[in-house]
């Protein structure tokens, strides 16, 4: 296997982003979940999965950045047959999963109201202590942080979190196994073998 892809398979450094993107999604909703479901508000347990859920976050967002650049430069795997409608749903599928993981750790960090302590190694100030806020959020748009930070909130935490990103990673997954066990194709394997 090489690192780069080719036109017949991914490459180990696609499959090392696809995957750990995956791996550090789930992390994020897991401790995300725990803190909401199993700990007690403003408690040192609730306050360590809160950093790192947001230092996956970061990570996430570092990462999605580095897979567009490998997108934009790298050759991708050709398409397997299908109909238009396929492949028009394919691309449309990966565009917004694409969408999903910009917008994710953007609003994540835009709407925080705390500095996260990166995996506990450094802070990393929240959005609301930079120059950048002062400049766009107060004096351009003449807002408080608070006002500011409601919309930010329901579009990460209730609209995108909760609903939307959601269905599609059900549907990416749900197009990976209608690939693999009921047109029999190569799709699935690109990123798995």
């Amino acid at each position: 296997m090489t690192l780069k892809n080719t036109s017949y398979q991914y490459g180990r450094i696609a499959k090392w982003m696809h995957w750990s993107t995956a791996a550090l999604f789930l992390l994020a909703y897991c401790t995300v979940y725990f803190r909401q479901w199993f700990t007690e508000p403003n408690t040192s347990v609730n306050m360590t999965a809160l950093h790192l859920h947001l230092s996956i976050g970061i990570s996430l967002g570092v990462l999605v950045v580095l897979r567009v650049i490998w997108r934009i430069y790298s050759v991708s795997p050709s398409q397997e047959p299908g109909t238009r409608l396929e492949h028009l749903a394919a691309h449309l599928g990966h565009y917004a999963l694409y969408a999903m993981m910009i917008v994710m750790p953007i609003t994540g960090y835009l709407g925080t109201g705390l500095s996260t302590d990166f995996f506990f190694m450094f802070d990393i100030p929240r959005f609301a202590d930079t120059e950048l806020f002062k400049v766009v959020v107060v004096s351009w748009m003449d807002m408080s942080f608070e006002e500011f930070e409601k919309p930010i909130d329901y579009l990460h935490k209730d609209l995108l979190g909760a609903w939307i990103v959601w269905m599609l990673i059900a549907g990416h997954i749900a197009a990976a196994l209608y690939h693999h066990f009921i047109k029999k194709d190569r799709t699935l394997q690109k990123m798995t073998r």
